[in-house]
């Protein structure tokens, strides 16, 4: 594993489209960008932000994550989310989350993630 630094950055992009609306992920009834969405995207933010620091034998769970989801977004519209690796304890890394569309901030909050051997935890699986 290569040494993760604080600041590390990491971005997704999706649009609002069918599969990712309220109404379709059952999270409410309306046809706007659902929470749940968000969140995926965060968290696919977090690992992008640490991927390349990783050895092929891992990868990262996530164990937390506490967010807002402050605005509505359309469907048609572009969201960004970024996260920013803010803290480093061991194994546990934990990121400042944040989603956007083009008017502005949509959702905000924290994220955790351990970094794990990956054959070690879907062993423990079986």
């Amino acid at each position: 594993m290569k040494a993760l630094e604080y600041g590390l950055m990491g971005y997704a992009e999706t649009m609002v489209v069918e599969s990712n609306l309220a109404r379709t992920m059952k999270s409410g009834s309306l046809d706007v960008f659902a929470t749940p969405a968000m969140c995926a995207l965060m968290e696919e933010a977090a690992c992008n932000c640490i991927c390349d620091s990783l050895d092929c034998s891992q990868s990262s769970v996530g164990t937390v994550l506490n967010v807002c989801h402050d605005r509505a977004t359309a469907v048609g519209r572009k969201i960004k989310a970024s996260a920013k690796l803010v803290k480093v304890d061991g194994h546990k890394l934990i990121f400042e989350v944040s989603a956007e569309d083009m008017y502005g901030p949509i959702g905000w909050g924290t994220h955790e993630r351990f970094i794990i051997d990956i054959e070690r935890f879907m062993n423990r699986l079986r």
